[in-house]
């Protein structure tokens, strides 16, 4: 069976742009567009919206985006199930997580996965963790190494790998700015304070959580996609950051930053590996899932 039209129409969908899409599926821009249009012409409706500088999904285009998920997936699955009863497994399976995570986990995680199923090949996305789950659920990726929720959506499950400790980290450097006494803090000794936390997220949640029981409204200095780029820019003296302390354990920055003995302390981190739920009827996603050991 020729899926290649399907696959074309899911990465324009994703990308919304010609030229992304057709890298994505290594085609020429006129190929895909060629396979969009036949596509159109069997469905005898529009897909997309577009013209020059947009691209745009129809309403008839979001409803075959659900159904070319689905078929896709269903056909994977088959296509597995056959296979593993031939006791090998081949196929792809994409996960993402932080640029922290794959070097903290992966290694452990894959190596033994690995060696049992040679004949799969693994993709690998980097990015922001708060963008982790949403990926997941939305289809984009199979698993996602990410933070646990503070509740975590029926439709996924979650298997934990570790658990990190959230800190405050300030610079070396002396600045007037920097709490004196973070073991006892005060509303009138965090107010200045420049912060750089996360754009959205768990450790954004807690921060907020905590600023909001001192009774303050943090001073943001910076917002940020990933805690790599805090520990960059509070080791520059921007201000004082919020961190799991595995990335800042793992950071080339790590001597540049102090962690603050701030109380109370934030709550943990929970980290570990997530997947659709109804993905794990597939012998791949659930071969790679049963490979993991919760801990």
């Amino acid at each position: 069976m020729d899926l290649r039209p399907l696959k074309h129409f899911l990465a324009l969908a994703e990308t919304l742009h010609f030229g992304r899409a057709s890298e994505a599926c290594h085609v020429s821009p006129s190929t895909l567009s060629r396979s969009i249009r036949q596509l159109e012409e069997a469905l005898g409706v529009a897909l997309f919206e577009r013209d020059n500088r947009h691209v745009a999904l129809t309403r008839q285009g979001v409803t075959f985006q659900r159904y070319a998920r689905e078929t896709l997936e269903q056909w994977e699955q088959l296509r597995l199930s056959l296979m593993s009863e031939a006791r090998r497994l081949t196929g792809e399976i994409s996960v993402y997580c932080s640029v922290t995570a794959s070097y903290s986990f992966l290694y452990e995680l894959l190596s033994e996965f690995r060696a049992h199923h040679p004949g799969i090949e693994l993709k690998l996305h980097t990015g922001d963790p708060a963008e982790a789950m949403s990926r997941v659920l939305a289809g984009d990726e199979d698993m996602a190494i990410t933070p646990r929720p503070r509740q975590t959506p029926e439709a996924l499950a979650f298997k934990s790998l570790t658990r990190s400790p959230l800190v405050f980290i300030a610079p070396h450097e002396r600045h007037d700015w920097i709490p004196a006494t973070p073991e006892t803090p005060s509303a009138e000794q965090w107010r200045q304070v420049p912060m750089v936390l996360s754009e959205a997220g768990l450790s954004r949640e807690f921060a907020n959580t905590w600023f909001r029981a001192l009774g303050i409204t943090p001073r943001i200095y910076a917002q940020v996609a990933g805690h790599e780029a805090i520990v960059s820019m509070v080791g520059l003296g921007f201000g004082v950051g919020v961190v799991p302390k595995i990335v800042l354990d793992n950071s080339p920055l790590v001597e540049r930053v102090r962690v603050l003995p701030v109380k109370p302390e934030l709550p943990h981190y929970d980290v570990g590996l997530c997947v659709l739920e109804r993905r794990l009827r597939s012998p791949l996603i659930r071969a790679l899932w049963d490979e993991v050991v919760e801990r």
